[in-house]
């Protein structure tokens, strides 16, 4: 399959502090890609600078040929339909009902949608994430489990091509957090492409075709799933890697 996003010697700084230095990577259409490594080490960031949320201090992020930050509004906007992120703290507006977060996006994406195909669009996905509670309720009102629920249907809503998740099975129970991975299962057999951080073994070796080392804001180390699996030193590796 061909490349749909690259990360071209991008560097990003914050308050006069290298996060991510020349950091370069292709990501393959159809594919799911893993980010790990230590806490602080990046993996966040070149997450959203991959999403295009932040903008590279040095460096080029291409999305089918065409570099993110070049885009027209028109463009733009058909990226950010294409494409959906899993915030880490699930980013739920605090004065909005879980209604109006959900609604949202379809009614800048798809603005000739009604209401009544709107009202079915959410439904269908909460039904698909495992969310039973009432929508006119505020963000503040749910557990951090059931904000990441909300912050990930939120994110299906469009039926995007391109998923990023950030740490999205935190703070959920074993049932909750199987759910959402099964979920990202079935959007692996439908070939979508899926780049996600986690600092959980299991769910890297569950799930990610690649796998990205990144230590101290750089692209430490590349492998696939099969050397991880068949290499117990390389699992070692990551393990503590991980964990350090």
């Amino acid at each position: 399959m061909a490349d749909i996003l690259e990360l071209k010697n991008v560097s990003f700084s914050a308050q006069d502090q290298v996060i991510v230095r020349d950091f370069s990577y292709q990501y393959e259409e159809g594919k799911t890609t893993a980010l790990t490594g230590p806490s602080g080490g990046g993996k966040s960031t070149v997450l959203k600078l991959s999403a295009g949320l932040l903008v590279p201090s040095h460096g080029e992020v291409i999305y089918k040929g065409r570099n993110i930050a070049h885009m027209s509004r028109k463009e733009n906007l058909e990226f950010r339909e294409e494409g959906a992120f899993v915030f880490q703290d699930s980013a739920l507006w605090a004065n909005q009902s879980l209604f109006q977060i959900l609604e949202l996006p379809l009614l800048v994406h798809f603005p000739g949608m009604s209401a009544a195909e709107r009202e079915k669009r959410i439904q269908e996905t909460l039904a698909a994430v495992g969310y039973k509670k009432e929508l006119n309720i505020r963000p503040s009102m749910l557990s951090m489990g059931e904000q990441k629920l909300i912050g990930f249907a939120r994110a299906l809503v469009c039926r995007p091509r391109l998923l990023f998740l950030d740490e999205w099975t935190e703070s959920l129970d074993d049932s909750a957090a199987n759910r959402l991975v099964r979920l990202v299962k079935n959007r692996q057999e439908a070939h979508e492409t899926i780049l996600f951080v986690s600092h959980d073994l299991r769910i890297i070796r569950n799930l990610a075709d690649n796998v990205l080392m990144i230590l101290g804001g750089e692209l430490s180390r590349t492998f696939t799933r099969e050397q991880l699996n068949s290499d117990e030193d390389l699992a070692l590796y990551l393990e503590k890697g991980i964990a350090s």
